[in-house]
Parts: structure tokens; sequence; C-alpha cells
């Protein structure tokens, strides 16, 4: 199979969006530091890079953070030459696969997440990002911002604007949405 690789520009101004004609992960993996990624060969190697400074996979894109300082002008040739000779040469973006999760909890809890899988992980990740549901306790849903989201200026924006009114119009028990990674 030929390996195109493409890019995007996200709404953090610090991260790039990779993206490739190839499925490289079910769901999405978050790693914030080097230490981090000790469990994907992929993320290793992106680390070696002393601009890398987070690298985040979801379906067919991997979001690369880079160090203040650096310009994507001359690091996304290279960067992009690197993604598509390790999807050519199936470097594993995790050892482990990460097990699918049934929702559970109360009826709104189990709308909640769905609404979260369906409507807003795909808008998410356009922009480079993942969300997770955490909890939801009186009224409030507490979710988890990744990738490119987690920093970003206007992931604020996106959870209060977006999300929240999106939660409260369709689960009448939710009062408000609140990220822990803000």
């Amino acid at each position: 199979m030929n390996i195109n690789v493409y890019t995007e520009s996200t709404p953090n101004p610090a991260t790039m969006k990779f993206i490739v004609n190839k499925l490289l992960i079910n769901g999405s993996v978050d790693y914030a530091t080097r230490e981090s990624a000790e469990k994907s060969p992929f993320a290793k190697e992106l680390f070696k890079f002393s601009f890398v400074n987070g690298v985040f996979f979801a379906s067919n894109f991997v979001t690369v953070t880079k160090t203040e300082g650096s310009d994507w002008n001359d690091l996304e040739p290279i960067l992009k030459e690197f993604v598509k000779g390790a999807v050519e040469s199936e470097l594993l973006v995790q050892i482990k696969e990460q097990e699918e999760v049934a929702f559970e909890g109360t009826d709104a809890e189990i709308k909640i997440q769905q609404i979260l899988q369906d409507y807003v992980r795909p808008a998410v990740e356009q922009d480079g990002g993942a969300i997770t549901y955490k909890s939801f306790n009186e009224g409030v849903v507490t979710v988890e911002l990744r990738g490119s989201c987690s920093g970003c200026p206007s992931s604020t924006i996106t959870l209060k604007s977006g999300i929240e009114n999106l939660l409260k119009r369709m689960v009448p028990e939710v009062t408000e949405v609140v990220s822990e990674a803000l």
C-alpha cells in the first residue's frame, strides 16, 4: 500500500495533525511526555526529535505538539517523511491495544456517554484532539480533553458553547460541563 501523509493545522498553534490513508489505532491514545511513550514504539521514535513535546494518536492520524520556539515550516517536512516511513514499516502505535469499554451508569450517564461518542468525539478528532467521559455528578459532567485540545486557547469555548449546550439540550439533567485538562 502506498502511504500518503498530509497535514492540517489545528486550533492549537503548537500542534499539527499528520493524517495518513491507513487506520493507525481503534480509539485514541495520548503521550504527553517522553516517559509515557514507553509502550508506543511510534511515539518513542517521535520523541527522539528534540522539538517534539507531545504525541497523540486517533484513527488515521497523529497529532504532534512542538516545543516553543520551533517553526512548523521547518518541522513539517521532517515529520511528514518520518510519519510516512513509520507507517510503511508498520511501527506500532501501541504494544497493547486498549480494550473497548461498554457504557455504564444511570440512564442519563449512558446517554451522555453515547452523545459524546457519536457527536462530540468526531468533531474533536477533526481538530486533532480527543475527549473522554470521566463522571456525571449532581448535574455536572466532567470530561478530559487530550491531544491538541489540551492547552488549546479555544478549548474552553468549545467546551462551554458547544459541548455543554449540546448536552444540556439533549440531557435535561446536565447543568454544566467541566474539563480536568483545562
